[in-house]
């Protein structure tokens, strides 16, 4: 991974979307000091999606297995809104596209982080449209 994101100027289509992932991974191992193992993201038309697996460190699979799953997701959800901040500027330097809405979600099992952007203008990759 480089040092910063590269502007959507340079990027385009399955590219882009690997940055988009790779910086969305960077930006969790920076903070946790750990990243998750996968990342793919996907777009269709205005909508681009991270989704990111294997991502829990020891301390959450320790407050798991004690019966404190509710805690970790509380931190895990109190987190992505701290860093909601971050992603937006993460993504529309990526895209060039600005971000109207971010939404997060956390699953524990399986291991699942879910970022999704709303982005206008939609961005065009030449993908196929689902």
């Amino acid at each position: 991974m480089s040092d910063g994101p590269a502007s959507h100027g340079e990027l385009r289509g399955g590219e882009l979307l690997t940055a988009v992932s790779n910086a969305m991974v960077g930006l969790l191992r920076q903070h946790y000091g750990r990243g998750p193992m996968k990342a793919k993201s996907y777009v269709v038309d205005d909508i681009l999606m991270c989704v990111m697996r294997d991502g829990l460190t020891a301390a959450d699979e320790t407050l798991i297995a004690s019966g404190r799953a509710d805690r970790v997701l509380e931190t895990r959800r109190e987190f992505q809104e701290a860093m909601r901040d971050r992603y937006r500027e993460t993504v529309e330097s990526l895209t060039g596209s600005k971000v109207v809405a971010v939404m997060s979600a956390v699953h524990l099992a399986p291991d699942v982080l879910v970022e999704l952007f709303v982005l206008d203008p939609p961005l065009d990759l030449g993908a196929r449209r689902i």
